[in-house]
């Protein structure tokens, strides 16, 4: 007779056998479907969008695959195990393929087609006679619209041959990508190894990257690699507008996720309500970049955190921050009235006295909050806040500081916060900045005028050359030609200020600079200029050149030929009579009137074509 041990193992093997035997006849039918998706070529192709993070256009669409609805394949990853451990990839790999591009072309698809390819199976002579131009012919389609998304589920165990072969795609058109790096074998080596057009980020890097300053930090190294390599950056997985925002702030060029649009069975348009938060993302982003931290608010640069009512018990808030090592502070709120603010230390150190925890654990949060905490206007300055946070007591000069919009709670930030991004925007301006004359260079004057150019409202741009400068240069020296340069710069920040504030001046180079008035009332200040530079010239030139009127200087021939002192000329152009397309049409038509201006050996104002010179003005007085 069996004893009762002899008898239970016997039970765990007939259980475990009969276990085993359901897992076979899963596999069995699993196959058998698996091969009959093969058979019909039971595959749909759905299209995710992957568009700019600059403006919001597709850059292309990565086509995935779908088994039959409600099968027990339906699912990528459980169509592409069975593939792998039955020898099938190369066959499932094909059948996707062919029907992506056969419904890429029914849909009419006229931008990039991302395509997932196991690294095993590109390096497959099948797939190269496979992927012949020939093929893609058929479709209508060009290799060089075509990118090879590496998928990476298996690891490459010979680079140097797969590297050659991914060198002649490339050679013949076809564009690379490293699909999820960041996770399983997406590894350094493989971006090293085949240079990729793209390297896609995967999305468990992107979550949340918003409130993880490490996943910032990894991300940012990510995106300075890439400009230097010349490489693309694409988010994957992106399902927040906070986190869309912080990769637009980071710079990265691409993105893709739920939040911009769900996988579909025809491409389909992205929502202008997308394409406007991505734009109006990026406006923000050139104001923060290129701004002072008088001219920025803290509406700007906080982040919403969520708050707790007044009521909620104090256990609740220690939940909170236990399960979350990134919250440090907790805004209380009722009904968006902000009534108070929990930093976790003075929390934590409240709780920690003798009867901390049977005094307050079950009291609401409103016993344990300051109920003085720093509440600012989102519409104020980030330095006059930062004045404001520094005033504090020690106790609370760390605190963080709670942003209102209209009374009603809006975001947090923290002294870290002001002091980083008000350090970000000093660099940024002075990396800007002309450095003999210290006004806004080449690339503040390109954003402001498109600013302008983009805008509707009235305005005037004036372009101020100092005519025969290059003479007085040779006859005076490059020192004596910069302290002209300084006293013309000096000149015309004072007669603009003089203008009106919100007048924009800066230094193109050289003997060249400009500036950006709103309306058209921009002769008057032309004038004062010339005027002001006029009463300089006795500090420019000698006594002797003064009452000549006039500086001799050898021409290119070796003959000495008279030029007459300097002079301006200032040539502005509106949007009275014609909306400029952009800056560079209307930097061309800026550079006409520069010419009409030239041709006037005097100080000499031309606006629309409208032409003034001194002895013109003079007789006019007279």
């Amino acid at each position: 007779m069996k004893s009762i041990t002899e008898n239970v193992v016997a039970l765990k093997e007939r259980k475990q056998a009969s276990e085993n035997e359901k897992e076979l006849r899963q596999q069995r039918k699993q196959l058998e479907q698996f091969m009959d998706i093969l058979g019909r070529g039971d595959i749909k192709t759905v299209f995710q969008p992957i568009v700019s993070l600059k403006d919001g256009s597709v850059l292309g669409y990565e086509a995935l695959s779908r088994g039959p609805k409600d099968s027990m394949l339906e699912s990528p990853a459980k169509l592409f195990d069975i593939a792998r451990i039955h020898g099938k990839l190369w066959e499932l790999e094909f059948l996707c393929r062919i029907k992506a591009l056969e419904n890429a072309a029914k849909s009419g698809v006229a931008a990039c087609l991302f395509l997932n390819v196991d690294p095993s199976t590109i390096n497959d002579e099948k797939f190269k006679k496979g992927f012949t131009r020939d093929f893609l012919a058929k479709y209508d389609i060009s290799p060089q619209s075509i990118i090879f998304e590496i998928t990476e589920k298996n690891a490459v165990s010979d680079y140097q041959s797969f590297r050659k072969t991914i060198d002649n795609y490339k050679g013949q058109g076809y564009k690379i990508a490293i699909d999820d790096t960041g996770s399983g074998y997406s590894g350094l080596t493989m971006i090293a190894e085949i240079h990729p057009h793209y390297i896609k980020l995967d999305m468990n890097l992107i979550r949340n990257i918003d409130k993880n300053g490490l996943k910032s930090a990894l991300i940012k190294t990510f995106y300075d690699f890439c400009q230097i390599t010349d490489i693309k950056l694409v988010a994957e997985g992106i399902e927040t507008v906070s986190e869309m925002n912080a990769l637009i702030d980071i710079g990265i060029d691409y993105g893709q996720g739920y939040l911009i649009q769900k996988p579909s069975g025809a491409p389909q348009p992205i929502s202008p309500e997308i394409i406007e938060q991505i734009k109006k993302r990026n406006q923000t982003k050139r104001l923060l970049y290129f701004s002072r931290a008088s001219e920025i608010t803290v509406g700007d640069i906080c982040t919403y955190a969520d708050c707790v009512g007044s009521n909620v018990p104090s256990s609740q808030v220690l939940d909170l921050f236990s399960n979350d090592g990134s919250l440090h502070a907790l805004p209380v709120a009722d009904d968006g009235k902000v009534l108070g603010l929990v930093m976790k230390e003075s929390f934590f150190s409240k709780l920690g006295t003798k009867y901390g925890f049977a005094l307050y654990l079950n009291r609401p949060v409103a016993k344990v909050m300051d109920n003085q905490p720093l509440i600012v206007d989102a519409e104020a300055s980030i330095d006059t806040v930062s004045r404001s946070a520094m005033t504090r007591g020690e106790d609370h000069l760390y605190d963080s500081i709670i942003v209102t919009r209209h009374g009603v709670y809006c975001g947090v930030l923290t002294v870290k916060d002001l002091l980083d991004k008000t350090t970000e925007l000093e660099v940024n301006h002075a990396k800007h900045l002309n450095p003999l004359t210290g006004m806004p260079g080449n690339m503040l004057i390109e954003i402001k005028l498109s600013e302008y150019v983009q805008g509707d409202k009235p305005y005037t741009v004036l372009y101020i050359d100092i005519d025969n400068f290059k003479v007085y240069n040779d006859v005076y020296g490059f020192e004596s030609g910069d302290s002209v340069l300084l006293s013309l710069a000096n000149i015309i920040r004072s007669c603009a200020e003089r203008h009106d504030d919100s007048t924009f001046a800066g230094h193109i180079g050289g003997d060249d600079y400009v500036l950006v008035i709103d309306g058209y009332d921009a002769f008057a200040l032309a004038r004062d200029i010339i005027e002001a530079f006029s009463k300089k010239q006795s500090q420019f030139y000698s006594r002797e050149d003064l009452d000549k009127g006039y500086v001799m200087v050898k021409n290119r021939y070796g003959k000495e030929e008279k030029f007459g002192h300097m002079t301006l000329s200032i040539a502005g152009v509106t949007n009275r009579n014609r909306r400029f397309n952009d800056v560079f049409t209307l930097s061309e038509q800026a550079t006409k009137m520069k010419k009409c201006c030239k041709e006037v050996w005097d100080n000499h104002i031309c606006i629309d074509g409208g032409c003034h010179d001194e002895s013109e003005e003079e007789a006019a007085e007279a």
